[in-house]
Protein backbone atom coordinates (compact mmCIF):
# COMPACT_ATOMS: atom_id res chain seq x y z
CA UNK A 1 0.00 0.00 0.00
CA UNK A 2 1.68 3.42 -1.11
CA UNK A 3 2.12 5.35 2.13
CA UNK A 4 0.53 8.76 1.68
CA UNK A 5 2.02 10.42 4.25
CA UNK A 6 5.44 9.89 3.13
CA UNK A 7 4.28 10.67 -0.78
CA UNK A 8 3.06 13.91 1.23
CA UNK A 9 6.38 14.52 2.89
CA UNK A 10 8.05 15.00 -0.63
CA UNK A 11 4.86 16.70 -2.70
CA UNK A 12 4.79 19.07 0.09
CA UNK A 13 8.12 20.59 0.04
CA UNK A 14 5.99 23.45 -2.86
CA UNK A 15 4.09 25.03 -0.95
CA UNK A 16 5.78 24.55 2.16
CA UNK A 17 8.95 26.41 1.31
CA UNK A 18 6.81 29.16 -0.26
CA UNK A 19 4.60 29.78 2.40
CA UNK A 20 6.30 32.42 4.72
CA UNK A 21 3.85 34.13 6.81
CA UNK A 22 0.14 33.64 5.95
CA UNK A 23 -1.20 35.29 8.84
CA UNK A 24 0.62 38.66 8.06
CA UNK A 25 -0.42 38.53 4.35
CA UNK A 26 -4.42 37.52 4.86
CA UNK A 27 -4.59 40.48 7.29
CA UNK A 28 -3.23 42.61 4.38
CA UNK A 29 -6.16 45.01 3.24
CA UNK A 30 -7.60 44.21 -0.44
CA UNK A 31 -7.04 47.35 -2.53
CA UNK A 32 -6.76 46.43 -6.36
CA UNK A 33 -6.32 49.34 -9.31
CA UNK A 34 -5.77 46.32 -11.81
CA UNK A 35 -8.09 46.03 -14.74
CA UNK A 36 -8.42 41.99 -14.11
CA UNK A 37 -11.11 40.28 -15.29
CA UNK A 38 -12.84 37.01 -14.64
CA UNK A 39 -11.27 34.67 -16.85
CA UNK A 40 -7.77 35.87 -16.67
CA UNK A 41 -5.10 33.47 -16.16
CA UNK A 42 -2.09 34.14 -13.73
CA UNK A 43 1.12 32.47 -14.26
CA UNK A 44 3.74 31.98 -12.00
CA UNK A 45 6.99 32.65 -12.72
CA UNK A 46 10.52 32.44 -11.15
CA UNK A 47 14.45 32.40 -12.66
CA UNK A 48 15.36 29.58 -13.94
CA UNK A 49 18.51 29.39 -11.30
CA UNK A 50 16.25 29.65 -8.27
CA UNK A 51 16.00 27.86 -5.09
CA UNK A 52 12.95 27.71 -3.34
CA UNK A 53 14.92 24.78 -1.01
CA UNK A 54 18.03 23.92 -0.06
CA UNK A 55 16.50 20.32 -1.52
CA UNK A 56 15.12 19.57 -5.01
CA UNK A 57 11.54 20.02 -4.95
CA UNK A 58 8.92 19.91 -7.26
CA UNK A 59 9.74 23.56 -8.59
CA UNK A 60 12.88 22.98 -9.08
CA UNK A 61 11.92 19.98 -10.96
CA UNK A 62 9.01 21.53 -13.07
CA UNK A 63 12.09 24.19 -14.09
CA UNK A 64 14.18 21.78 -15.21
CA UNK A 65 12.32 20.26 -17.14
CA UNK A 66 10.35 22.94 -19.14
CA UNK A 67 13.03 26.08 -18.79
CA UNK A 68 15.64 27.55 -20.67
CA UNK A 69 18.70 29.13 -19.20
CA UNK A 70 18.29 33.18 -18.56
CA UNK A 71 14.55 32.93 -18.59
CA UNK A 72 11.39 33.38 -16.55
CA UNK A 73 10.05 29.86 -16.33
CA UNK A 74 6.23 29.41 -15.11
CA UNK A 75 5.49 27.27 -12.61
CA UNK A 76 1.72 27.15 -11.78
CA UNK A 77 -0.81 28.68 -13.36
CA UNK A 78 -4.07 30.13 -11.87
CA UNK A 79 -8.04 31.46 -12.63
CA UNK A 80 -9.04 34.74 -11.94
CA UNK A 81 -12.09 35.61 -11.31
CA UNK A 82 -14.09 38.81 -9.99
CA UNK A 83 -17.12 39.01 -8.36
CA UNK A 84 -20.00 41.24 -7.62
CA UNK A 85 -18.05 43.19 -4.91
CA UNK A 86 -15.09 43.63 -7.02
CA UNK A 87 -12.77 41.33 -5.39
CA UNK A 88 -10.50 38.77 -7.31
CA UNK A 89 -10.86 35.27 -6.52
CA UNK A 90 -8.08 32.48 -7.42
CA UNK A 91 -9.43 28.98 -8.42
CA UNK A 92 -6.46 26.46 -9.22
CA UNK A 93 -4.78 23.22 -7.92
CA UNK A 94 -2.15 22.84 -6.11
CA UNK A 95 -0.50 20.25 -3.52
CA UNK A 96 -1.73 22.10 -0.64
CA UNK A 97 -5.34 22.70 -1.63
CA UNK A 98 -6.21 20.60 -4.39
CA UNK A 99 -8.50 22.37 -6.39
CA UNK A 100 -9.67 24.95 -4.47
CA UNK A 101 -11.42 28.52 -4.58
CA UNK A 102 -9.98 31.30 -2.57
CA UNK A 103 -9.51 34.95 -2.12
CA UNK A 104 -6.33 36.70 -3.57
CA UNK A 105 -5.33 37.29 -0.60
CA UNK A 106 -4.78 33.68 0.31
CA UNK A 107 -3.00 32.78 -2.93
CA UNK A 108 -0.58 35.73 -1.83
CA UNK A 109 0.07 34.27 1.05
CA UNK A 110 0.78 30.56 -0.48
CA UNK A 111 3.43 32.32 -2.50
CA UNK A 112 5.30 34.48 -0.69
CA UNK A 113 8.82 33.58 -1.44
CA UNK A 114 11.60 33.09 1.39
CA UNK A 115 12.38 36.69 1.37
CA UNK A 116 9.58 37.79 1.26
CA UNK A 117 8.87 39.03 -2.32
CA UNK A 118 6.20 37.19 -4.71
CA UNK A 119 6.90 35.28 -7.92
CA UNK A 120 6.45 36.60 -10.82
CA UNK A 121 2.94 37.00 -12.02
CA UNK A 122 1.71 37.55 -15.37
CA UNK A 123 -1.62 38.17 -16.22
CA UNK A 124 -2.90 36.54 -19.69
CA UNK A 125 -6.42 36.88 -21.25
CA UNK A 126 -8.17 35.32 -24.11
CA UNK A 127 -8.46 37.34 -27.37
CA UNK A 128 -11.95 36.39 -27.19
CA UNK A 129 -13.05 36.72 -24.08
CA UNK A 130 -16.42 36.17 -25.04
CA UNK A 131 -17.46 33.01 -22.71
CA UNK A 132 -15.01 33.62 -19.80
CA UNK A 133 -17.65 33.63 -17.59
CA UNK A 134 -19.18 30.01 -18.83
CA UNK A 135 -14.93 28.60 -18.74
CA UNK A 136 -14.90 30.02 -14.90
CA UNK A 137 -18.43 28.40 -13.89
CA UNK A 138 -16.88 25.15 -15.42
CA UNK A 139 -13.75 25.73 -12.82
CA UNK A 140 -16.18 25.52 -10.07
CA UNK A 141 -17.25 21.99 -10.70
CA UNK A 142 -14.08 20.84 -10.12
CA UNK A 143 -13.45 22.18 -6.64
CA UNK A 144 -13.09 19.87 -3.96
CA UNK A 145 -11.21 17.22 -5.95
CA UNK A 146 -7.51 16.44 -5.20
CA UNK A 147 -3.92 17.20 -6.79
CA UNK A 148 -3.15 15.05 -9.68
CA UNK A 149 -0.13 13.62 -8.27
CA UNK A 150 0.14 11.11 -11.03
CA UNK A 151 -0.02 13.77 -14.02
CA UNK A 152 -2.72 11.40 -15.72
CA UNK A 153 -5.77 12.08 -17.39
CA UNK A 154 -7.07 8.88 -16.47
CA UNK A 155 -8.49 9.68 -12.65
CA UNK A 156 -10.83 12.97 -11.64
CA UNK A 157 -7.96 14.80 -10.09
CA UNK A 158 -5.96 17.68 -11.59
CA UNK A 159 -3.02 19.44 -11.84
CA UNK A 160 -2.77 22.85 -12.06
CA UNK A 161 -2.47 23.23 -16.02
CA UNK A 162 -5.00 20.01 -16.95
CA UNK A 163 -7.88 22.09 -14.66
CA UNK A 164 -7.50 25.14 -17.17
CA UNK A 165 -7.23 23.32 -20.07
CA UNK A 166 -10.75 21.12 -18.61
CA UNK A 167 -12.39 24.58 -17.57
CA UNK A 168 -11.97 26.13 -21.18
CA UNK A 169 -13.79 23.76 -23.28
CA UNK A 170 -16.69 25.31 -25.31
CA UNK A 171 -20.56 24.17 -24.96
CA UNK A 172 -19.80 22.03 -27.97
CA UNK A 173 -16.71 20.33 -26.77
CA UNK A 174 -13.94 21.93 -28.30
CA UNK A 175 -10.19 22.64 -25.89
CA UNK A 176 -9.27 25.71 -26.07
CA UNK A 177 -5.98 25.04 -25.13
CA UNK A 178 -3.86 21.94 -26.30
CA UNK A 179 -1.35 19.18 -25.17
CA UNK A 180 1.71 18.25 -25.72
CA UNK A 181 3.99 15.33 -24.99
CA UNK A 182 4.80 15.60 -21.50
CA UNK A 183 8.99 16.27 -20.83
CA UNK A 184 10.23 15.33 -17.07
CA UNK A 185 13.63 15.57 -18.43
CA UNK A 186 16.36 18.04 -17.76
CA UNK A 187 18.17 19.59 -20.04
CA UNK A 188 21.03 16.09 -19.88
CA UNK A 189 18.47 14.00 -20.81
CA UNK A 190 17.93 12.49 -17.27
CA UNK A 191 15.37 12.81 -14.46
CA UNK A 192 15.48 15.15 -11.58
CA UNK A 193 15.67 13.74 -7.95
CA UNK A 194 12.42 14.57 -7.04
CA UNK A 195 10.59 13.09 -10.52
CA UNK A 196 12.10 9.57 -9.47
CA UNK A 197 11.57 9.43 -6.06
CA UNK A 198 8.13 10.69 -6.26
CA UNK A 199 7.09 8.39 -9.24
CA UNK A 200 8.99 5.84 -7.51
CA UNK A 201 6.44 6.29 -4.19
CA UNK A 202 3.80 6.01 -5.99
CA UNK A 203 4.69 2.55 -7.57
CA UNK A 204 3.98 3.96 -11.17
CA UNK A 205 6.56 5.14 -14.01
CA UNK A 206 7.39 8.55 -15.00
CA UNK A 207 5.23 9.43 -17.48
CA UNK A 208 7.72 10.78 -19.82
CA UNK A 209 6.27 11.57 -23.35
CA UNK A 210 2.47 11.03 -22.55
CA UNK A 211 0.05 13.87 -23.47
CA UNK A 212 -0.44 16.34 -20.83
CA UNK A 213 -0.04 20.09 -20.29
CA UNK A 214 1.86 22.37 -18.26
CA UNK A 215 2.02 26.34 -17.59
CA UNK A 216 5.17 27.49 -20.24
CA UNK A 217 3.59 25.72 -22.98
CA UNK A 218 0.47 27.10 -22.39
CA UNK A 219 1.25 30.60 -21.81
CA UNK A 220 2.64 30.60 -25.41
CA UNK A 221 -0.81 29.44 -27.26
CA UNK A 222 -1.48 31.93 -29.74
CA UNK A 223 -5.50 32.44 -28.35
CA UNK A 224 -3.89 34.08 -25.35
CA UNK A 225 -2.70 37.98 -24.79
CA UNK A 226 -0.15 39.20 -22.14
CA UNK A 227 -2.08 41.86 -19.93
CA UNK A 228 0.61 42.54 -17.90
CA UNK A 229 2.41 41.82 -14.85
CA UNK A 230 0.76 41.93 -11.10
CA UNK A 231 2.66 44.10 -8.10
CA UNK A 232 1.53 44.10 -4.65
CA UNK A 233 2.44 47.04 -2.85
CA UNK A 234 0.98 47.54 1.02
CA UNK A 235 -1.72 45.00 0.04
CA UNK A 236 -2.78 47.33 -3.36
CA UNK A 237 -2.60 45.21 -6.71
CA UNK A 238 -1.79 46.92 -9.99
CA UNK A 239 -0.58 45.49 -13.15
CA UNK A 240 2.29 46.91 -14.83
CA UNK A 241 1.57 46.80 -18.98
Amino acid sequence: MLNFRIVRYFCGVLFSALLLSSCHNAKQEEQHDDGIQTGDLLFVGLPLDYHLTDSTGMDDAITSSTGCEGEINYIHVAILERDELDSIWVIDATIKHGVHRHPFRVYLADFTLKDGSYPVMDVMRLKDNTNATEYVNNAKTFVGRGYDMYFSSDNTEQYCSELVRNSYVTSTGEYLFSEYPMNFKSDDGTFPPYWIELFGLLGEPIPQDEMGTNPKAMSQESCLIKVGTITVDNGRVSIDN
